[in-house]
């Protein structure tokens, strides 16, 4: 089977913290890059090294805590780490580097009486544990649970690591045990069930502590500490009362805060009779059809009750009020009167949508009114949208339920179409679309291990009477996908400085092939991803022909874009649209977006015939490119293909029309 790896290119190191074999120093940039690359794996060896005495939960969280305190905190000298071998991450010297300080951590809390490391992250109210394997998974533990630290450490580091036998001692030495060799013996006399020896059963969900469950804590506890919570703030309501709260106190606004001082503009952005309402035809003649020409909805838009709670809260949310906000948006009250977008009931909520022009913000409490007193139960919602056009105010989320969502149309959305991005053959499935514009539930997209399918929403519309399916006339409709925010991001494909609607087969195959990438920019306040098919390989060996892509997700804030270099292999038979592999990532910058619409990666290839190769593409701009370190080659164009080892690095530059240089993304 074809195989591929991400040729990692080796950084400018300056700022030593370790010493890879032969005294390479390895910087502090490179240990973080490590660290979250192969984060679940160092979480999966730490929760498989802590002594099992504790509760599982426990152990979870202080195999996070281990992994989170392993990055050095400041340049310096390191430990030297053993040598290592190639054909798995350890040839990376960052991940080495992390995995001993991981495991040293680990087998430093066996051998005293074991503390969790503190302060360990907290969830209210909840107990977060792996899910539950068998019979063999059981079997596993405890035979793992029996073993000594510096055992239980030797068997991870050769069966989920597979280190040899002589690797394997000299990691444990380095981590500080004493007798590796003995640790290797304790290890190979355990009894363990089948499977343990070929990684199947260490790799399971069982020892996952990235794949969690939850369950409630002790109610009972919890509801006696509710209690005196209860008398502790009735006993501070009556205080109040005796001193004089200013206002009308908690009454009339119901999970609002007390209110603060008086100030002419805060106090017009409290009055629903002041709130700002386009008619139902002001989209038709606007001359930039955005969100404030989106006409007010809803059976709830005359309550003024409801919105005099729902604008103070926004202005002064209660304690008890949960405030969730995208990356980068301010959670503020507004300046002035704002829009009024939504008013009504969707499902089990009353919800009331706002749009202050910078901002769309989500109230939402109970259909039966209960907590309006307390701040039980309100939720408010912020997500930055300055700027959007016609194709990014199109839909807006009202509402998640039981895995679905509900949404709430542009009044110039005729048609709302279900699609699954893992599909693109299929037509998709009709939505429909009620008359104030709130759509019937369709599922939200799940980030699951194996990623069967990828639901999205294919909106069609009409401005200045043009027909079609998307604003200004075009036929296909555009693509919109929910990524956990209130707006959701719409998917385009195309050179970075021309991206269009995803519309025929080569964009809907890109994106088949790249949707369960997706995850990885959820609730970032993502506005678009573009993807972009950058060049096409031939595979030496008579392997077909190879696509190379770039994907990259801008925000709505401008700082915090995300890109990733994919190679999509010719996938394997009866899987046509086979996720591709992800050789680069980078978080910020201006690669592969439209000031910067270039690009060059590389990537380690594994030909049918068992033959590795170094496979590197450049966008069109690339006249040459040289690969240097563990593999040497020079190419005129902009496509490279040399032979090279397992595990094997490189460092890939390439040549600009003009003369300038590109480095390779990672």
């Amino acid at each position: 089977m074809e195989q591929q790896q991400a040729a990692t290119p080796r950084p400018d190191r300056t700022s030593p913290v370790g010493h890879a074999d032969g005294g390479e120093p390895i910087d502090v940039e490179q240990a973080e890059a490590a660290l979250v690359e192969h984060y679940p794996r160092l979480a999966r060896l730490a929760y498989l090294v802590l002594p099992p005495g504790h509760s599982r939960g426990r152990r979870v969280l202080a195999a996070h805590a281990v992994v989170q305190r392993a990055l050095p905190r400041r340049a310096g000298p390191g430990a030297v780490l053993p040598a290592q071998r190639g054909g798995d991450p350890a040839v990376d010297p960052g991940y080495a580097l992390m995995r001993l300080r991981v495991l040293r951590a680990a087998l430093t809390a066996g051998r005293r009486r074991w503390q969790p490391p503190a302060p360990l992250p907290q969830v209210w109210g909840l107990r977060l544990f792996p899910r539950s394997g068998g019979a063999d998974e059981l079997a596993l533990d405890q035979a793992l649970s029996s073993l000594s630290g510096p055992a239980r450490a030797a068997f991870v580091l050769r069966d989920l690591e597979r280190l040899s036998l002589q690797e394997t001692r000299r990691v444990l030495e380095a981590a500080g045990v004493a007798d590796g060799q003995q640790a290797l013996a304790e290890a190979d006399r355990a009894t363990l069930p089948a499977g343990s020896r070929d990684r199947a059963l260490l790799e399971s969900v069982e020892f996952d502590p990235c794949a969690l469950q939850a369950r409630p804590t002790d109610l009972i506890r919890r509801r006696q500490h509710g209690r005196a919570a209860l008398a502790a703030g009735a006993a501070v309501l009556v205080c109040g009362a005796l001193l004089g709260l200013p206002g009308e106190g908690w009454g009339p606004d119901g999970a609002a805060a007390p209110p603060y001082a008086r100030n002419a503009a805060a106090e017009a952005a409290l009055d629903p009779g002041r709130l700002a309402v386009s008619s139902a035809t002001a989209w038709k003649t606007a001359a930039r059809p955005d969100f404030s020409a989106w006409p007010a909805r809803g059976d709830r838009t005359g309550d003024r009750a409801l919105l005099r709670r729902a604008l103070a809260v926004w202005a002064r949310p209660g304690a008890r009020v949960p405030v969730t906000a995208t990356p980068g948006t301010p959670t503020g009250p507004a300046a002035g009167p704002p829009q009024l977008l939504f008013a009504g009931v969707v499902d089990h909520a009353v919800v009331a949508l706002f749009h202050d022009g910078l901002r769309v913000v989500r109230y939402a409490e109970p259909t039966d009114g209960r907590g309006r007193a307390d701040g039980s139960g309100a939720t408010l919602d912020f997500a930055r949208t300055d700027g959007a056009a016609a194709d990014e105010a199109s839909v807006l989320v009202v509402g998640r339920t039981e895995g679905n969502i509900r949404y709430l149309t542009a009044p110039w959305v005729t048609s709302v179409r279900l699609v699954d991005l893992l599909k693109p053959d299929a037509a998709g499935q009709p939505v429909a679309v009620g008359s104030g514009g709130l759509t019937a539930p369709v599922p939200m997209p799940r980030a699951e291990e194996n990623c069967t399918g990828w639901p999205a929403l294919r909106v069609g519309g009409r401005l200045d009477g043009q027909p079609g399916g998307v604003p200004g006339g075009r036929s296909d409709g555009e693509l919109l996908t929910d990524l956990g925010e209130l707006s959701p991001a719409r998917l385009t494909y195309g050179p970075p400085d021309a991206p269009g609607a995803v519309s025929g087969p080569e964009g809907r195959t890109a994106w088949a092939r790249t949707a369960c990438q997706l995850p990885a920019v959820r609730s970032q306040g993502v506005r678009t991803v573009n993807t972009w098919r950058f060049a096409q390989q031939p595979l030496p060996g008579g392997g077909g022909v190879a696509a190379w892509l770039c994907t990259r997700a801008e925000t709505w804030r401008g700082a915090g874009s995300r890109t990733m270099a994919q190679f999509q292999a010719p996938p394997p038979s009866g899987q046509p649209y086979a996720t591709g592999a992800v050789t680069a990532r980078v978080d910020g910058g201006t690669a592969c977006g439209p000031r910067a619409p270039r690009v060059l990666s590389g990537v380690l290839w594994k030909s049918a015939g068992g033959q590795w190769w170094l496979l590197a593409a450049g966008s069109e701009q690339v006249t040459s490119i040289t690969a240097s370190g563990g593999v040497q080659g020079r190419t005129p164009g902009r496509l490279l293909t040399v032979p090279a080892t397992a595990g094997a690095h490189a460092d890939l530059k390439g040549e600009l029309t003009g003369g300038r240089k590109l480095r390779a993304l990672r």
